[in-house]
């Protein structure tokens, strides 16, 4: 193997590593700032906002006294409170003792302040990157619209073979003698009604007068979008492709992908592709994977990775704010909701522990949605940014959810827990997260 043949693999590494360091970056700035800015506003001083760990790249002070910086290692980031001794906030034993003698710059220490100042302050860390998330999914959701009903072509897909009779702004009737139901209707008995013929007749609305048109079928073998680290990603499917038979059998709906692809019981398939008018093979062998279900569970399947699409794009009609930013919020719930139950089954064994992935497969993740365009990317971020924190939450010592569970202890009890059985237990949680993230790490090596 020679030195050019080795430039794409080390290109595609860099992106990898680029988008990585990119998306993590953001949702540490992110959460981050929520801890500075609000115990700023909580009037608690700030000595460090550093982007990363390790030697220092750049750094410049504020006239706050702040100073900011930007570290080698971009893995994370902290805030130094004044009277913390590390990044962890653990209480600087020397700092504070000088500070208790006098009140105003005891105010201004992190373990000085009042409890309120001192809960907020943490809490508003994981609680920016919520609000961070359901910003873009917000923005998504107006940027993208809802599907126009009834149902309208929008863009239409360039099938392999015969053209269709479809235009663009056709408001559909019906498909193969099923009516089309509305956007709130039963999409999945509608698509299980229809003829399995590769070509259909549209009942549609053009220009005010209801015609017949033909085209290809409803729910062709397209692929809209590739899962990262999919068996799909691992072949080299790309969006656009249909696929036009498997192990030689022609195939012209989803639906019969799908049953070949769980049907074969994870053996190696061979995928007839359209790739841009060029017939290609490509071998696939797809894999088991835990789905969530509607109910909370979990269900095995066979995948390989790749989101359908249908003969067209439909036509869709802005949003309203209201109705935004509501999707924006519950994407963030299912997002959070999802993570819980996942992490649930995960430790009672109902799922595999390598749906955990660690620093490699996040960055395998973040390459593979940047390199399928900015929404994707920016998508991907919104996604992380809700699991960073809700992880953050976890009540672990040296994390935020441990810090606030500190805080609810001494609003209990009236004082705060014994600066001794504190490092005790920070100690503990950091040792659990280094054995989190080593098993997360082991998952991307061997899963």
């Amino acid at each position: 193997m020679d030195l050019v043949s080795l430039l794409p693999q080390f290109g595609g590494l860099l992106y990898t590593i680029a988008s990585f360091v990119i998306a993590l970056s953001v949702i540490v700035a992110v959460h981050e700032y929520g801890h500075y800015i609000v115990g700023r506003w909580s009037g608690i001083h700030a000595e460090v906002f550093s982007l990363g760990f390790g030697p220092v790249l750049w750094s410049r002070h504020d006239k706050r006294g702040t100073r900011w910086q930007i570290a080698l290692l971009p893995f994370g980031g902290y805030v130094k409170f004044l009277g913390d001794a590390d990044a962890a906030s653990g209480k600087d034993v020397d700092a504070m003792a000088a500070a208790e003698a006098d009140p105003a710059a005891l105010r201004r220490t992190m373990h000085g302040a009042p409890l309120w100042a001192r809960a907020a302050t943490v809490l508003a860390g994981p609680m920016f990157n919520f609000v961070m998330s359901a910003i873009v999914f917000t923005a998504l959701a107006l940027s993208i619209g809802s599907v126009r009903d009834p149902l309208t072509v929008g863009t239409l897909i360039e099938l392999p073979g015969t053209p269709g009779e479809l235009r663009p702004g056709d408001e559909v009737i019906e498909v193969g003698g099923v009516p089309v139901p509305a956007q709130d209707g039963d999409w999945s008995a509608f698509r299980a009604q229809l003829p399995q013929s590769p070509r259909l007749d549209y009942l549609v609305k053009r220009e005010g007068q209801e015609i017949l048109v033909s085209d290809g079928y409803y729910s062709p073998t397209y692929v809209q979008q590739i899962a990262p680290r999919s068996a799909a990603s691992t072949a080299g499917l790309r969006s656009g492709d249909f696929i036009t038979a498997v192990d030689g059998a022609p195939i012209f709906t989803f639906d019969q992908l799908k049953e070949k692809v769980e049907g074969g019981g994870g053996r190696e398939l061979m995928l007839d592709v359209s790739r841009d008018g060029n017939a290609m093979t490509l071998a696939l062998t797809p894999r088991q994977v835990d789905e969530p279900q509607p109910d909370g569970s979990f269900a095995q399947h066979w995948r390989i990775g790749i989101v359908g699409g249908s003969l067209f794009e439909p036509a869709t009609e802005a949003l309203g704010l209201g109705e935004a930013v509501a999707t924006g919020t519950t994407q963030v719930w299912r997002v959070v909701s999802t993570s819980i139950s996942g992490l649930t089954h995960m430790i009672t064994g109902a799922i595999s522990t390598c749906n955990l992935s660690g620093p490699i497969g996040i960055a395998q993740v973040s390459g593979d949605t940047a390199s399928q365009g900015a929404s994707s990317f920016i998508q991907f971020i919104a996604v992380l940014s809700t699991a960073v924190g809700l992880l953050n939450l976890f009540p672990i010592p040296a994390l935020d959810g441990g810090h606030l569970v500190f805080y609810a202890y001494e609003a209990v009890v009236g004082r705060p827990p014994n600066d001794r059985a504190v490092q005790i237990l920070m100690t503990v949680g950091i040792a659990a997260i280094l054995s989190l993230m080593g098993f997360a790490l082991f998952n991307d090596i061997f899963c």
